[in-house]
C-alpha cells in the first residue's frame, strides 16, 4: 500500500466511473462489489478516520440505461453503501442510450432519489457534480443554464473558505488537459474551471488508463481521468491493433481520494483485479496555489528516456503465410512506465522502410508482462527483412537504445 507520512485523512471518498452496468450479471457487477468492499476494507486500516465518506459514480454506471441495468446498479448500491457514505451519482451518454434526456433523469430521480446536477458538502469538503443536458457529442452536451449553474456553485464554494479543494465531476473530459481528452471531451465545458485553481476535477468517457502519468493534468487548475471498470481505451493512433488494446478487458481501476485538515490532498490509485494500488501517489498540497502544481506540462518528465538493458534480445519467430511473431523483452526508465514500442520493418537488402507501427507496453496492468508478444502478418515471402525496436516514454520521445534482427520470411 502507497505511504502517506505526516498525512491524517480528515476526507475520504473513491471516484469511478464508467462502470458499465449490464443486464446480465457481467463482470463489471462484481468488480464494482470488489471496489466497494475493498474501498470499505480500507478504511477500516485507519484508526482515525476508518469512514469512505463518499462514493463519486460519474456517467456510463450502465451499458445503454435501461430499466434493467439501472435497478441492478440500485440493487448492488443499497447491498454495500453504508449510511456514512455519501452518494454523488450523475448520468451521461449511456444512461441517456436510445431514451433521452427526459427518460434518463426520471429514472434517476425514481429509482435513485437523486437530482442530475448535485452540489453537497461533505466533511466540510464541496462536492459539485453536474449531469449534460442532453446526449453530448465532442462539440457541446451541457447547455448554457447548466454552465451557469456551476459557476453559481463553484462561487459559493470558493466563498466559504478559498483554499479549500473543491471536487468537482463531469463525464467527459475537458478538452486538452487529461490522457484521454483528445478524443473524448466535449467542447463547451471548456474554460469553465478556469478561474478556480483550487477545483480538482473528475472525469471520464475515455477509459484511459488512470496509472498513466498523463491522467493527472494541472494548469489553471487539476485535471484527473478516473478510467473504468469495462475495458481500456487509449488515445493514441499509430498502434498496430487500433486505440483498444487486445488486452482491453483486464480494466478495473478507480481512485481513492483523502484530504487531511490542511487541505492536502492524496490520491491513491487502485486497481481491482489485483486488488492492490499502483505504487504512485499523486500529491496537491496546496490546491489553491498554481506555484505549487506538480504536474503541469512544463514539469513533466520528458527526458527521462527508457533504455534497453545490455544482454536484452529481440525474438523472431518466422511463420508460414508471410507472418511473424515479435517477442520484446520490456525495456526499463528511471521513473514512470515505458510507454510503447515503435517498430520498423526495413528491406535488408537496401534498408528502406517499408513498415512502422507502434505496440503498448501494456503499462496500464498492475503487473506488466516481462516481455511484448506482437504477431505480424502481411510480409512477402522470401523476403529478408530488418525489424528495429526502440522504446519510447509516454511524451513521443525514444529511448537511446534500439534492438534489431534480420530474418527471411517464409
Amino acid at each position: 500500500m502507497p505511504k502517506t507520512e505526516n498525512f491524517r485523512p480528515v476526507l475520504r471518498f473513491a471516484a469511478m466511473s464508467d462502470v458499465h452496468f449490464k443486464d446480465y450479471h457481467s463482470v463489471e457487477r462484481e468488480r464494482f462489489r470488489t471496489a466497494l468492499a475493498n474501498s470499505y476494507a480500507f478504511a477500516a486500516q485507519d484508526a482515525e478516520h476508518p469512514t469512505l465518506d463518499a462514493l463519486c459514480v460519474i456517467g456510463d454506471f450502465t451499458d445503454r440505461g435501461t430499466e434493467t441495468q439501472l435497478q441492478a446498479f440500485h440493487e448492488a448500491l443499497t447491498k454495500q453503501l453504508r449510511p456514512e457514505t455519501h452518494l454523488i451519482l450523475s448520468i451521461a451518454s449511456h444512461e441517456f442510450g436510445d431514451a433521452g434526456t427526459a427518460v434518463a433523469e426520471e429514472r434517476l430521480a425514481r429509482i435513485f432519489g437523486k437530482k442530475p446536477d448535485e452540489h453537497a458538502v461533505v466533511q466540510g469538503f464541496h462536492f459539485i457534480s453536474m449531469s449534460p443536458s442532453k446526449k453530448f457529442s465532442p462539440k457541446n452536451g451541457y447547455c448554457e443554464q447548466k454552465r451557469a449553474w456551476m459557476l453559481d456553485q463553484l462561487d459559493m464554494a470558493a466563498a466559504d473558505d478559498p483554499k479549500k479543494p473543491i471536487f468537482a465531476f463531469q463525464h467527459p473530459h475537458i478538452p486538452n488537459t487529461v490522457y484521454g481528452s483528445i478524443g473524448w471531451s466535449c467542447d463547451d465545458i471548456t474554460g469553465i474551471y478556469d478561474d478556480y485553481p483550487q477545483v480538482i476535477n473528475f472525469s471520464g468517457h475515455s477509459h484511459a488508463p488512470i496509472n498513466d502519468p498523463r491522467s493527472i493534468h494541472q494548469n489553471n487548475f487539476t485535471s484527473l481521468n478516473m478510467g473504468s471498470l469495462s475495458y481500456f481505451e487509449l488515445d493514441e493512433f499509430d498502434k498496430i491493433y487500433g486505440t483498444v488494446p487486445p488486452d482491453r478487458a483486464q480494466c478495473a481501476q478507480f481512485y481513492i481520494v483523502e484530504a487531511d485538515a490542511e487541505n492536502r490532498v492524496r490520491i491513491l490509485l487502485y486497481d481491482i483485479l489485483t486488488e492492490s494500488f499502483f505504487p504512485e501517489v499523486w500529491h496537491i498540497d496546496e490546491p489553491s496555489n498554481r506555484d505549487s502544481f506538480l504536474y503541469t506540462d512544463e514539469k513533466r518528465k520528458k527526458d527521462n528516456l527508457p533504455y534497453f538493458k545490455p544482454q536484452a534480445v529481440l525474438s523472431v519467430e518466422v511463420k508460414d503465410g508471410g507472418a511473424c511473431v515479435l517477442r520484446i523483452p520490456q525495456a526499463d526508465i528511471a521513473e514512470e512506465y515505458v510507454n510503447d514500442y515503435d517498430i520498423a520493418f526495413r528491406d535488408a537488402k537496401t534498408g528502406e522502410a517499408l513498415r512502422r507501427f507502434a505496440v503498448w507496453s501494456k503499462y496500464y496492468l498492475r503487473h506488466m508482462p516481462d516481455e511484448i508478444v506482437q504477431e505480424v502478418d502481411g510480409l512477402i515471402p522470401g523476403k529478408a527483412y530488418v525489424v528495429e525496436v526502440w522504446p519510447r516514454n509516454f511524451y513521443g520521445r525514444r529511448g537511446k537504445t534500439k534492438l534489431t534482427a534480420e530474418f527471411v520470411a517464409k
